[in-house]
């Protein structure tokens, strides 16, 4: 059974952990504990999926709980996928900010998972780097 909860306290190891066991890994500075650290605290919504104790999953969002909340991460554990836990962690993500409208930008592996999930998606997202790339 898994157990879903907010946690706004999450170990960075713990959240470090559930990222490399899952594919968002790969694009996460997993290697940098300082800014594993800095991105929980200053993510203010975070949920978690847990199976006896341990985390497999976990959805970190910054959020204003008034207008949007952009869900940053959500990994799942790559031996827990396909069971539903990043819907319902999405579903969780939701029902603690409901008037704010759900914002994510998709990992390319997972393109094609969202629109299982019923949500919508929009062409219209821009992206900046480094502030230098300003014209």
């Amino acid at each position: 059974m898994i157990h879903y909860q907010i946690e706004n306290d999450l170990s960075a190891e713990e959240f470090r952990n559930v990222l490399v066991k899952s594919t968002l890994g790969e694009r996460r500075p997993v290697d940098e504990p300082e800014r594993i650290a800095k991105m929980l605290e200053h993510g203010n919504l975070i949920v978690t999926a847990r199976s006896e104790g341990k985390l497999v999953g976990v959805s970190r969002s910054l959020t204003d709980f008034a207008f949007c909340t952009y869900l940053s991460d959500l990994a799942v554990d790559e031996d827990y996928q396909k069971l539903g836990i990043g819907k319902e962690l999405i579903r969780q993500t939701k029902l603690a900010s409901p008037q704010a409208k759900l914002i994510l930008l998709a990992a390319p592996k997972a393109v094609g998972y969202y629109p299982k999930t019923g949500m919508k998606q929009f062409e219209y997202c821009f992206l900046l780097d480094d502030v230098n790339e300003l014209k």
